[in-house]
């Protein structure tokens, strides 16, 4: 099972405060090159500081900015491997799944599965309303893009996946002993630290129930599938696609994708159409490929501690 992965007598709550911290100070290292770039360019064209995200990703050219800032998500997943092994004494392969190796084919056929909706919900908006979108497509700049991307974006969509899906979830696991708790924290936490991007500012803060929406679903398929690779492969495919195929003003990533939306955002039905419809769409699709049953007891029931478990902590207490 994949929350019990990570229950031991020996593996306390207090180590997950210590290794977030941890974590959280690894990426800030991984930014220290952008933030180089950044003053160096500031004094360059002698303009100020950029005080915010938006402006902060035009400083610099489109596919540098994405390099760098996605550099701080290498840092990190190394510093999630480096706390899981030596803090936690755990293996990388126990906070990924519960099965004796990871299934590449899970996280293929989500990446797959994802990519057609968002290339489907892509050419619907564009047909439907071509005058909210320009050709933005330059051929050396999009190779270029292409190639960053492939490389640097699943590096970060599978950071936030070990951080939420993973380390935290088994972290709130040894907490709360439940699963209900580690799949709602984790969403919220998800939804929440996205608050500062740009689309929820231009948007609203209605936004966040898609973010937390997101969250939910990819704690749902972590929790029924025993596993994070369908949601290793959804996060991949939602940031991957959408990098390649389109850009705005007003997004978090800001790259020289094919097209560009030059609309005005609003927050209404976009919303409701992917949380509310979409998702459990997407949850059938794969609770019939992968014949998920018992759906109470994975997502609400308590965590069973095997015996290997009550062995040990009753020799510890002995000591």
């Amino acid at each position: 099972m994949y929350l019990e992965n990570a229950i031991s007598t020996h593996n306390k709550f207090w180590k997950y405060l210590i290794g977030s911290i941890i974590i959280v100070f690894a990426s800030f290292i991984g930014q220290i090159p952008l933030g180089i770039a950044i003053v160096l360019k500031s004094i360059e064209s002698k303009q100020g500081f950029p005080t915010d995200e938006t402006k902060l990703m035009k400083m610099l050219s489109g596919n540098l900015s994405l390099f760098l800032m996605l550099f701080s998500f290498a840092v990190a997943l190394l510093a999630i491997y480096l706390v899981v092994k030596y803090l936690h004494n755990q293996s990388f392969l126990t906070l990924t799944t519960s099965r004796t190796r990871v299934d590449w084919k899970r996280i293929f056929f989500s990446f797959g599965v994802w990519s057609i909706f968002t290339i489907i919900s892509v050419a619907i908006s564009y047909f439907s309303e071509p005058e909210n979108f320009v050709m933005n497509f330059k051929p050396m700049p999009f190779l270029i893009l292409l190639v960053i991307s492939i490389i640097m974006i699943p590096i970060q969509t599978s950071t936030e996946e070990y951080v939420f899906r993973g380390y935290l979830m088994q972290g709130f696991a040894n907490l709360s002993m439940n699963k209900w708790f580690p799949l709602l924290m984790t969403s919220l936490i998800f939804g929440l630290l996205h608050i500062a991007n740009p689309e929820v500012q231009k948007m609203g803060t209605i936004t966040m129930v898609y973010y937390i929406g997101t969250g939910l679903l990819l704690g749902v398929m972590t929790l029924m599938d025993e596993g994070m690779e369908l949601a290793l492969g959804f996060h991949a495919a939602n940031n991957l696609i959408s990098a390649l195929l389109i850009t705005s003003d007003w997004t978090a990533f800001q790259t020289d994708s094919i097209l560009k939306d030059k609309s005005t955002p609003s927050a209404g039905f976009e919303i409701i159409l992917p949380v509310f419809i979409i998702f459990p769409l997407i949850l059938l699709i794969f609770s019939k490929k992968y014949n998920w049953s018992n759906w109470k007891e994975k997502l609400l029931g308590k965590i069973e501690i095997n015996s290997n478990i009550k062995i040990e902590s009753d020799e510890h207490a002995k000591l």
